[in-house]
């Protein structure tokens, strides 16, 4: 039995086109799997703690090989927590639309809790950056307002897709899946309603062999 953990980056829920798509993966999922865990994380309904204070010492005493204090140690107990909960699945599924060409602050913030060296990540002078969350696939399901095709003059405002490549590539994750939702703003509401229909057929099918 496989653990999937469906993140939801988006608030707008019920009229989110990311989100829309996603939840058609995951009940097509579940079909294929029924044995399988899902659990859902939806980060804005998460009160995420703030990265300061004793939390911000906390890493920056990893970084550079010193103790914790006691309260340090306190505050890096729920670290821990949020990381070890995201370490325990196996598969992921993150609903994510774009907010100025990049993604949106809650996403962002999770992201900044988990990526910590020693849990994460690793680094040494003879290796390098090295990923410690392997062996593990994520499908990410992408919605844009706009459209930033490879090749175009508006590629290089893609920084959702580029920026999560980049950073789950950087934790060790390299099966990665991607759905694209766009534009669902600037060609008008059929266009909008076409390419999600489109993207929920094509969730259903990739769901299956995930």
């Amino acid at each position: 039995m496989a653990k999937l953990l469906y993140i939801k980056a988006s608030p707008r829920w019920d009229r989110s086109y990311s989100i829309t798509v996603a939840d058609k993966f995951v009940e097509s999922y579940k079909a294929a799997h029924p044995n399988d865990e899902i659990v859902i994380l939806d980060l804005f309904k998460t009160s995420l703690l703030e990265f300061d204070g004793h939390v911000l010492d906390s890493k920056y005493a990893i970084l550079h090989g010193k103790e914790f204090t006691s309260e340090q140690k306190e505050s890096w107990v729920a670290v821990e927590k949020i990381i070890e909960e995201f370490k325990s699945a196996d598969k992921y599924v993150l609903a994510t639309p774009m907010w100025n060409f990049s993604i949106p602050y809650k996403l962002k913030h999770y992201i900044d809790i988990l990526v910590q060296p020693g849990y994460t990540f690793s680094y040494s002078p003879e290796e390098g950056y090295k990923g410690l969350v392997t062996g593990k696939s994520i499908t990410v399901v992408y919605a844009r307002g706009g459209q930033y095709p490879v090749g175009s003059d508006f590629e290089s405002y893609d920084l959702q897709t580029k920026y999560m490549r980049l950073i789950l590539g950087f934790i060790g994750i390299t099966d990665v899946r991607e759905l694209i939702i766009e534009p669902t703003l600037m060609e008008g509401p059929d266009v909008a309603n076409q390419k999600k229909e489109e993207a929920q057929n094509k969730a259903q099918e990739l769901a299956k062999d995930f």
